[in-house]
């Protein structure tokens, strides 16, 4: 037997995992085309933590789709590479159209003890990983300098003594230490939104089919469905969508046909498409149709208006 000494150690990197996680998407759904738009792995000992953003087909459940799709990912990349790997976090991106598939019924309630959530909360990683370093590094500094100076008995710090000098030198009504206290003011308050403020406003909740699930969709993802959904009505020439948090607009050009007629089929079909999409808070839709202006020739004989040239300033 190999002493334990002796033995090999196997690293799987994270670039390996999320190529992994990325061709379990694809495995998700027998029969359907689901792709990965974009993923992320993070490694740490014998765990990972995956991130995957995915483009679903359309018609379909969502809820039960992205359910799937996050089971089979987090199984399939654990039995693959032998980590610990947690649940999944899945961001559908976009909604593929699929003709072949026939349409499900969407869920309509969630799940027995399943709470969904009202907003999607960013994890503010950036803004943290900035607060976190600037206060290891001060910290770190002033711990270093006092150890050294009880223990080491050296002189403190050329930089810790000049800024208590200063400190004592300058009082609360000069111009630098005012600035100094807005600064800290101004970043006081922004660390306050940050906290008090979920983020992510490109994101809507939308029912999870378990408990402890969150779903989100896109705001894009679900323009693009109204979009192409209003665009085949028949006599539509160009569709404009807005989606909000609580309201949908959506904006079509009729080049032929009934204005009225037009408009009621475009509000039915779009209708039907936000109920698809299983949101938690429905946004009010708004359909607003107008015909394309038409032109008419100028009548028989008419001879057209002169032109009228302006001549340059300065000129003679």
């Amino acid at each position: 037997m190999t002493a334990r000494e002796h033995r090999g150690t196997t690293t799987v990197s994270a670039r390996a995992v999320r190529r992994i996680a990325g061709r379990a998407v694809t495995e998700a759904l027998p029969g359907r085309a689901a792709r990965t738009t974009g993923a992320s792995a993070t490694v740490r000992g014998g765990r990972a933590e995956i991130a995957v953003d995915v483009a679903l087909p359309y018609p379909a459940p969502l809820t039960p789709a992205v359910r799937r799709v996050q089971d089979h990912v987090t199984a399939r990349t654990g039995e693959l590479t032998g980590l610990d790997v947690r649940t999944a976090r899945v961001g559908v991106t976009a909604l593929d159209p699929d003709r072949t598939a026939p349409p499900e019924a969407p869920p309509r309630e969630t799940a027995p003890g399943g709470r969904v959530p009202r907003r999607w909360w960013a994890e503010r990683r950036l803004p943290l990983g900035v607060l976190t370093l600037l206060a290891t590094l001060t910290c770190g500094a002033l711990a270093a300098d006092l150890i050294l100076v009880h223990t080491g008995h050296r002189p403190a710090a050329a930089w810790r003594t000049g800024t208590l000098h200063w400190l004592y030198a300058h009082g609360p009504g000069e111009r630098p230490v005012t600035l100094a206290a807005l600064g800290c003011a101004l970043l006081g308050v922004w660390l306050i939104v940050l906290a008090v403020t979920p983020g992510r406003r490109g994101l809507l909740t939308a029912h999870a089919p378990a408990p402890a699930t969150h779903v989100a969709v896109d705001r894009g993802a679900v323009a693009a469905l109204l979009r192409d959904t209003a665009a085949a009505t028949e006599g539509v020439d160009t569709v404009a969508v807005r989606v909000r948090r609580r309201r949908v607009t959506v904006r079509a050009a009729l080049a032929f046909g009934d204005r009225a007629a037009a408009r009621e089929q475009i509000t039915d079909a779009a209708a039907r498409a936000l109920a698809g999409c299983g949101l938690r808070r429905p946004p009010r839709l708004r359909v607003a149709v107008r015909p394309l202006p038409v032109w008419t020739p100028p009548p028989a004989g008419t001879a057209p208006a002169p032109a009228v040239l302006a001549a340059p300033a300065g000129g003679s």
